[in-house]
């Protein structure tokens, strides 16, 4: 029996011959197929794990990306407010310094309050009459 060979023949009518040669390349054959199919998987678990990454990384940066031009934007807003407060802050300084001026104040006090000093006369003239005599 160990010396009889045994035949299998095959779709194409040719018979393999089967002795330990044969059998040794099959087994290679398989171990190769199977190292094969295992290289696959590994680099598709791989590869989808480098996708959930680059994906992550993706969202991560486009998420920052967006937080940063909103910062931007409220950066923006709040230099405007604090121009604005400043510009109010100079002219309330202003006004400040020109109530402390005497002159200033007898002119004011004239004009709002219609005040005069000894030997005027104050004259009060409707500002909306003349401009609609002016206009028609």
């Amino acid at each position: 029996m160990g010396l009889k060979n045994k035949r299998k023949s095959t779709d194409q009518g040719v018979t393999s011959i089967q002795n330990d040669y044969v059998r040794s390349v099959e087994l290679q054959e398989k171990k190769q197929q199977a190292h094969k199919i295992r290289l696959v998987r590994r680099l598709s678990v791989f590869g989808i794990l480098a996708a959930i990454c680059l994906l992550w990384i993706v969202t991560t940066m486009y998420s920052q990306t967006r937080d940063i031009a909103d910062k931007k934007e409220e950066k923006a807003e709040a230099v405007a407010e604090l121009e604005a407060a400043e510009d109010k802050q100079i002219k309330l300084e202003e006004h400040i310094q020109l109530l402390n001026d005497e002159d200033y104040l007898a002119k004011l006090a004239r004009k709002e309050y219609f005040l005069s000093e000894e030997g005027e006369i104050i004259f009060s003239i409707p500002e909306n009459e003349e401009n609609e005599d002016g206009k028609e």
